[in-house]
């Protein structure tokens, strides 16, 4: 065995960064989380060659004091924390101490700074963790960091990274959490010159969605909002038509930081499966405000997961919102709607003022006949004149900031004005049947249509589900009772599951060996030959043991009056029609049948037009 020996200090930034700077976007995060905290309300991002070759951090914070700037890229030296106690009270987004150091050892870097009270800023550069300059400079209030040449001391790592388009593509959703996290802060993100993203840091949420994903995505939004003393909650949750087929429409922001959560993703799923179809995610934005003694931030190197200290409370408070959000409000998909947004259906990037412009900005307007000092830094971006400045900063101003307090849930009635609407069920006309399962309505400009198969299961699913809740199932006695032979494992399933059974209308009784009597059966089960279906019933639950909470057993055998439905390919009467119309707007969600497919489809008088090119 060689002689164990203490690693030179080079050695030791360089192991460190491995665990902090694994790609270019580990970068732009640590170096943003910094803006962010040094109080800044624009910040700049530019990267060229994926970040690989330049990154860019511009902001109007606080600025770093001279006796600090060496300090900062030191190990673990940070001005976030200053004991361990701290750790359990942490409400910045970075604190490990280690992000400028660990960039500073496998890059060249460049950091120029100013505080507001300074005269003259600095310039400091450090390459592979070694010193090469440290100046006075005539530098804007706030901190500009410039990172060049990532990984160009350690190849073997640079090897590892993707293309740089691959390694942008990183940064720009990076960027769009930011976005979305921290409304009130100017964003501008820039890609090889080319404007990506920019934010007006006017407090609007919507606004923030709006530039990211789109017109589609923000009108199939539904608000979300919680309050209590522990923690708020606030944000969007989407309708089905804007489903994923993976968990990334899944945002979670808690304080102010993008994580990732099996139980809020558990517990926003679970609200949202009665709207989704199987296998599909839901697209959704929340905003958790919690208590910092009550979460774990420091689980993870890169921050991204928390843990809770009350996982169970917090589930419940994410279910609840969410399906309150989703409850009693009208969302019949646009059947010719895009699934998801367009480049073209988003707005196109504006050139905002760099954060040092702003900074600039304020001070025009306070002394016309100010004059901007020349600055002689990297960092500067084209020259905009003071003229667009200022209109640009007085349409910040006079913007509104979006509301986002929090509200206790309501499950509100907001089908009085829609199609939904009881008073206006008079004016839709009934048109017709199309392929024996297809009814078409018309109302207010738009073609509806509905499928009676899934309709009708709803309307059953949701009765039953409503008899079980209340614990008003009504059995039908059968007589002689039916005698059920059960294999192990269905045995062991029913003995699990019995006072679910019990509870909703089955009478059960043991009738020797591994057979049982089946003497009642809810009367929604009665007319579908309930032996078969009590077997169908045992055997899902065999073969599924999440099922086995009477909760989640209820569950499956309400979805088995489904099976009564009325199927396609079945000839109604217009009456019958009218009934079953009459009965699904009655329901707390007549969008979705219980596998998540659309009752409902719409088709506007516009797109019809378009369909027939009478109007382009």
């Amino acid at each position: 065995m060689r002689d164990i020996i203490l690693l030179d200090d080079a050695t030791i930034n360089r192991i460190a960064a491995g665990e902090v700077v694994e790609r270019p976007v580990s970068v732009v995060k640590e170096l943003t989380e910094n803006a962010i905290d040094s109080g800044a309300k624009n910040i700049s991002v530019e990267i060229k060659g994926g970040g690989i070759d330049y990154i860019r951090v511009t902001d109007n914070g606080s600025g770093i004091v001279k006796d600090s700037i060496r300090t900062a890229f030191l190990r673990h030296a940070t001005s976030k924390i200053r004991c361990a106690d701290d750790l359990n009270t942490i409400s910045s987004l970075g604190f490990r101490g280690e992000a400028l150091s660990s960039v500073a050892a496998v890059a060249q870097v460049e950091l120029m700074t100013k505080t507001p009270d300074s005269i003259l800023g600095y310039r400091y550069n450090i390459s592979g963790g070694r010193e090469m300059s440290f100046d006075e400079a005539g530098v804007p209030d706030g901190t500009t960091v410039i990172v060049r040449n990532l990984f160009f001391n350690t190849p073997a790592r640079k090897k590892f990274l993707k293309s740089p388009l691959t390694e942008a593509n990183y940064v720009t959703q990076l960027m769009e959490r930011l976005i979305l996290s921290h409304p009130d802060i100017s964003f501008k993100y820039t890609v090889n010159s080319d404007i990506k993203l920019s934010s007006s840091g006017n407090g609007d949420i919507q606004a923030g969605i709006y530039n990211i994903f789109g017109r589609q995505i923000k009108e199939a939004l539904n608000p979300v909002s919680f309050e209590s003393e522990e923690c708020t909650v606030s944000g969007f949750s989407g309708r089905g038509e804007i489903s994923r087929g993976n968990r990334n429409g899944e945002y979670f922001f808690v304080n102010g930081r993008f994580v990732k959560s099996r139980v809020l993703s558990a517990a926003a799923e679970s609200a949202m499966s009665p709207y989704l179809m199987q296998h599909r995610y839901p697209f959704i934005i929340l905003y958790i405000d919690i208590q910092s003694e009550l979460i774990d931030v420091n689980v993870h190197p890169a921050k991204t997961e928390i843990r809770f200290r009350d996982e169970k409370q917090i589930y419940e408070i994410i279910e609840s919102s969410v399906s309150a959000s989703m409850k009693h409000r009208e969302q019949i998909a646009d059947a010719l709607a895009p699934l998801i947004s367009s480049e073209q259906d988003k707005p196109k990037a504006e050139d905002v003022p760099e954060p040092f412009q702003h900074s600039r900005l304020d001070k025009i307007q306070a002394d016309p006949s100010y004059e901007t000092p020349k600055t002689h830094t990297e960092s500067t971006a084209d020259p905009v004149f003071a003229e667009s400045l200022i209109q640009s900063q007085k349409a910040l101003q006079s913007s509104d900031l979006c509301s986002t307090s929090a509200a206790k849930p309501v499950q509100e009635n907001l089908f009085t004005d829609g199609f939904l609407s009881a008073a206006h069920a008079k004016r839709h006309k009934l048109i017709g049947q199309v392929f024996d399962t297809y009814w078409i309505m018309e109302y207010e400009g738009k073609m509806y249509m509905m499928d009676q198969h899934a309709a009708h299961e709803k309307i059953l699913y949701e009765r039953f589900s409503k008899q079980i809740e209340n614990n008003a199932v009504v059995s039908q006695i059968i007589s002689p009772p039916y005698i059920v032979s059960l294999s192990l494992s269905q045995e062991e399933a029913l003995k699990e599951s019995l006072d679910a059974f019990s509870d909703i209308g089955f009478t059960i009784e043991y009738f020797g060996g591994r057979e049982y009597a089946l003497s009642s059966v809810p009367s929604e089960l009665f007319r579908m030959s309930p032996q078969d279906y009590f077997i169908s019933i045992i055997d899902e639950l065999a073969a599924d043991p999440k099922a086995k909470s009477p909760k989640q057993a209820a569950d499956r055998i309400a979805t088995m009056a489904c099976k009564a439905a009325v199927k396609g390919n079945m000839r109604l009467s217009f009456s019958e029609a009218d009934k079953l119309i009459s009965d699904l707007f009655e329901l707390d969600n007549p969008y979705n049948c219980p596998h998540g497919r659309p009752t409902l489809i719409s088709f506007s008088r516009e797109d019809i037009e378009k369909m027939f090119k009478r109007i382009v």
